[in-house]
């Protein structure tokens, strides 16, 4: 049987009320409340898996910090060429204290192990990202 938010154990309303703090805290609450704004009945389950496992689960986790965490999901998305998340994820980066330096240091490194092809991509989708935010 589930609750209100999906959950379906012990524990599982506790992640979802830690990850929806640290999704807010990352991602900023205009981004979410479009997110929760936009759950329907078909989405809800995935909603909460996200909020719990990627969320409440990973992101909580204290063997990293938000910054490398950050970097590391930048540079998984470009290899994945999961363009709309990066997008989002290059403003996270900003939010977790990673300069426009830095931000570009790890696309840099994406076009070596990732490709040349992915990594001007997404130095295009940060450029966009960051110029919108007026920090390029």
């Amino acid at each position: 049987m589930t609750d209100r938010t999906g959950a379906t154990g012990p524990g599982d309303d506790e992640r979802h009320q830690d990850g929806m703090a640290v999704r807010r805290e990352v991602l900023g609450d205009a981004h979410v409340d479009r997110a929760v704004a936009g759950t329907t009945p078909f989405t809800a389950e995935f909603q909460d898996l996200i909020t719990r496992y990627a969320w409440g689960e990973v992101w909580t986790r204290p063997g990293l910090d938000r910054r490398s965490r950050s970097m590391i999901t930048l540079t998984a998305l470009v290899a994945g060429g999961h363009w709309d998340e990066l997008a989002m994820h290059v403003r996270a980066a900003v939010r977790n204290g990673l300069s426009v330096e830095e931000i570009k240091e790890v696309l840099l490194q994406t076009a070596i192990y990732c490709s040349v092809p992915s990594a001007n991509r997404a130095f295009r989708i940060a450029q966009e990202v960051l110029s919108d935010e007026g920090l390029v």
